[in-house]
């Protein structure tokens, strides 16, 4: 069923052997970008891109050519061309938020994270598609399109959301790596539904000047990646921090959630959840089981805080000026802010607090917390019209909605074989990041090693 068709993908092994051909001298970076625009156009059903920016991409990769030949390297992203999701300020550019409503100035101008990425010589392909203001979870957007998930060229299934059309361009080889957002799994699972790895940084670590602001106390950003190494160098490079693999995973304590993470899962998302911990037990882990049923708040908790914030975005004279325009399924998630209360937003935020206090001092206990990214293989997109698939749709931020409630760091990796993808999500708490990625390191290693 995987139609993927990897013929010129530069990036199938990440990044590091991209950026060793074109030292090597066999490939330079306006000849990779001449390629990344012809996947784009050789893949057009796929839908990921908002709009392109192929002359300034081209004259940017020659201009970096150049420089490379002089003696100048600016690293391993030096000439990387890079999918921009939509809520993103790219200088030059239009931003939509996905919506068809004008929202661009609520985005703003450029922001430091575009300006450090460029400083790096990464180069913006384009705008990739998005989820209208980036709420929703199954990548669906009826406004400005739904990207087509290359897992299946025959059927058209659900590319994940918010950061669809990112992480659809990162699985096909359009660019190197995608930049997505993160609010309540918008990085994760759209990388789970489409085989790719996810990386959810924690709130503060990425800059968010520049990027449309869904919601001020759960957004984070990060990218769409093919393995975790690439996800290393963009933590690298905006933070700083080296990271290395642990030597194995042995010793490792995997905390299980007993509570909502393994409820009502697809057959082969249990099936291949249970395998990886067997591997990983095989390889010296151990499963700790942890209970913390506080995990069932998270929807009053995720539905007081994050609709209020939007509508404090966009203002509510400005919502209900444009909410003609804007998708009914967008304006009956938004509306909802228009009727939380002060007190009920106050005390969302003191419990979330409380929760995310209860949820570190597990880790006396555990290294991480272990769940399928999503509990549901990637769905048809016409089985969310029947009520009985959308209700299921649903569920698609289930296991990711905790890890921003809970002031989270995430990973989501692929952890099928060659069937239709399924995640598996690494979660450590706030501003552990480089020791979450090297744990990432080490467990993809045994994923792909067997």
């Amino acid at each position: 069923m995987n139609m993927r068709d990897d013929e010129d993908d530069l990036f199938a092994d990440g990044i590091q052997p991209w950026a060793r051909q074109v030292r090597s001298g066999s490939l330079s970076f306006r000849k990779t970008v001449e390629i990344c625009l012809q996947r784009v156009n050789d893949n057009a059903m796929l839908n990921a891109f908002e709009c392109l920016d192929a002359e300034r991409a081209l004259a940017t990769a020659a201009a970096l050519d150049a420089l490379l030949a002089s003696g100048t390297d600016l690293g391993p992203l030096m000439g990387l061309p890079m999918g921009v999701k939509d809520i993103m300020a790219v200088e030059g550019l239009p931003t939509t938020n996905g919506s068809n409503a004008d929202t661009a100035e609520l985005t703003g101008a450029e922001g430091s994270l575009i300006r450090r990425l460029r400083r790096a010589g990464m180069i913006p392909l384009g705008k990739t598609r998005t989820v209208e203001f980036a709420l929703g979870a199954t990548g669906l957007n009826s406004s400005r399109g739904t990207p087509w998930n290359p897992v299946d060229r025959q059927v058209h299934r659900i590319p994940g959301g918010s950061s669809s059309g990112s992480a659809v361009a990162t699985a096909c080889g359009m660019v190197g790596l995608g930049l997505g957002s993160d609010t309540g799994g918008s990085i994760r699972i759209p990388a789970c539904l489409t085989g790719i790895v996810g990386y959810k940084s924690s709130v503060g670590i990425w800059p968010l000047d520049g990027i449309f602001p869904l919601s001020s106390s759960l957004d984070s950003a990060g990218p769409l990646c093919r393995t975790v190494a690439d996800a290393v160098l963009l933590h690298t490079l905006l933070s700083g921090e080296a990271v290395s693999a642990r030597a194995g995973v042995s010793g490792l304590r995997l905390g299980i959630v007993e509570e909502l993470f393994q409820d009502d899962l697809d057959p082969q998302v249990a099936e291949d959840f249970e395998r990886v911990c067997q591997l990983l037990e095989r390889h010296g882990a151990r499963r700790v089981k942890l209970s913390f049923p506080e995990v069932h708040e998270r929807v009053p908790l995720f539905s007081a805080i994050v609709p209020a914030e939007l509508i404090n975005t966009l203002t509510p004279e400005r919502f209900q000026a444009i909410r003609q325009g804007v998708d009914a399924v967008t304006v009956s998630r938004a509306e909802a802010g228009l009727a939380t209360r002060a007190h009920e937003y106050v005390g969302a935020q003191q419990r979330r607090r409380q929760l995310v206090d209860k949820a570190r001092a597990t880790f006396d206990q555990v290294d991480l917390w272990l769940s399928p990214t999503c509990p549901f293989l990637p769905m048809p997109v016409a089985d969310l019209q029947q009520t009985a698939g959308h209700e299921r749709a649903m569920l698609a931020s289930r296991n990711t909605q905790p890890g921003n409630l809970l002031d989270m760091c995430g990973l989501s990796l692929p952890m099928h074989g060659d069937t239709l993808p399924t995640g598996l999500q690494l979660t450590m708490p706030l501003n552990q990041d480089a020791r979450l990625l090297s744990v990432g390191l080490a467990v993809e290693r045994v994923l792909r090693d067997g």
